[in-house]
């Protein structure tokens, strides 16, 4: 039996799909990778929806299409770092504070819950900035918990992405996880990925 996982978010879940690549060369590659090795006997088709530059309100422009029309048994959702980020690098643009990103988001999951069997994963979003106490960084904190309360709410599974990041940063200075504080390198890209399989444990047992 076919298992449909659907990764929907920004550029760090796009991140290098091309024309002969629909899967991208970040964390969902890993995770794609894993799977297919780990349980061979197991049908999985994995898409990755993430589109450069998305807010919570583009994943609302094209929920329906991109992951109620493909009716997923998984769904991923990573966003929030250009919700926040926006608001520093581009205050001209339509911003996204916590209330209106709560009320959003949330009506992605109920719209998920009508109208799916889907279960549905939320990641925390990562970093922005690897200075465990930039403004960037402080500026997440809202988000965070809203997506916690999100996930208490809708019996979704959480994947503590920044808490695992913060950590990481705080010990290994000398390793960087992103390219430019937002976009993963490759060790960025693999504790994602690790952080999702350990979350995400007991909907492949």
């Amino acid at each position: 039996m076919k298992q449909r996982i659907v990764f929907i978010g920004d550029s760090i879940t796009w991140w290098g799909i091309n024309e002969s690549d629909s899967i991208g060369t970040g964390y969902v590659r890993l995770l794609h990778d894993y799977l297919k090795v780990t349980y061979p006997d197991r049908d999985f088709e994995m898409v990755n929806k993430g589109i450069s530059g998305n807010r919570v309100i583009d994943l609302a422009e094209r929920w329906e299409q991109d992951v109620i029309s493909i009716q997923p048994d998984i769904v991923s959702i990573s966003i929030g770092i250009n919700d926040v980020w926006r608001q520093v690098d581009s205050p001209d643009m339509e911003q996204v504070p916590p209330q209106r990103f709560e009320e959003v988001f949330e009506n992605l999951l109920l719209n998920t819950k009508e109208k799916t069997n889907s279960s549905i994963v939320l990641m925390e979003p990562t970093v922005i900035s690897e200075d465990v106490m930039g403004k960037g960084n402080s500026m997440l904190k809202p988000y965070i918990e809203i997506i916690h309360q999100l996930a208490d709410k809708y019996n979704a599974v959480i994947v503590p992405t920044h808490q695992a990041f913060i950590s990481f940063l705080k010990h290994n200075k000398d390793f960087p996880l992103t390219i430019d504080g937002v976009h993963m390198n490759s060790l960025g890209n693999m504790l994602m990925a690790k952080i999702w399989l350990e979350a995400t444990k007991e909907l492949f047992d």
